[in-house]
């Protein structure tokens, strides 16, 4: 019970430490859902280790009822786990997560298949996994890793990277960050895709422009389109 009770005092320094809505400890303690089901799920495991699986699974079913947030006791998550505003999170059976993990609402750790085994992620140190982000299958999540809001994850991701995307993409490499400093900004993959497209628009209307004689024959109607009026023909 000592490494429970150690695991359940991470988690609650955990979620102070990272929601700058917390005043107080004892506020955390008392009225956030997300560390109320972690340490429900502690409990749980608990008897689950000890062979009270049927205790453990009614455990987690009174959690689940209370929190909104439904672990599996055979889950295997390490200290300071904090799962912000709890909602709608769901973590499987085989699934473990590593120490300092954030989840944040409508975040899924789930199968995809019906086989028996291992079927859930895998999850490592430091990784932050954005809103309703879906991570599915028996693969790793690398260290440091930052799983974007609404994405789909069903590849391995490396460590320090940034995942977005349905299905979710490597979009950057977040190694140099500080150590122990949980960035929780997203990449403006939009923008950069805009970016993308003009610098090749640019370079496209270099190259044409370059192999017209006269560039008076050239112009830009009101939608701005470029036409090329060849009045030989």
């Amino acid at each position: 019970m000592i490494n429970t009770f150690t695991h359940m005092k991470r988690d609650l320094f955990a979620a102070k430490e990272r929601d700058p809505a917390a005043r107080s400890l004892l506020e955390v303690a008392l009225f956030y859902p997300g560390v109320h089901a972690v340490w429900g799920y502690r409990v749980a495991h608990r008897l689950w280790s000890a062979n009270y699986r049927f205790l453990a699974r009614g455990l987690s079913f009174l959690v689940r009822g209370w929190t909104s947030v439904d672990i599996h006791p055979g889950a295997q998550l390490g200290p300071g786990l904090f799962i912000d505003h709890a909602l709608g999170v769901v973590i499987g059976e085989t699934a473990e997560v590593g120490e300092n993990v954030t989840l944040y609402h409508g975040v899924t750790l789930g199968g995809r298949g019906l086989e028996k085994g291992k079927r859930h992620p895998t999850v490592g140190n430091g990784v932050t996994v954005g809103a309703g982000a879906k991570v599915l299958g028996p693969i790793t999540i690398g260290d440091g890793a930052r799983i974007g809001a609404n994405a789909v994850v069903v590849r391995p991701v490396p460590p320090n990277a940034v995942v977005v995307g349905v299905p979710g993409q490597i979009v950057d490499d977040h190694s140099r960050s500080r150590p122990g400093v949980i960035d929780t900004t997203q990449p403006d993959v939009l923008g950069r895709a805009i970016r993308s497209l003009r610098g090749r628009v640019d370079d496209l209307e270099g190259k044409v422009l370059g192999h017209i004689e006269h560039e008076d024959d050239v112009r830009m109607d009101d939608d701005g389109v470029w036409v090329l009026e060849d009045f030989s023909i």
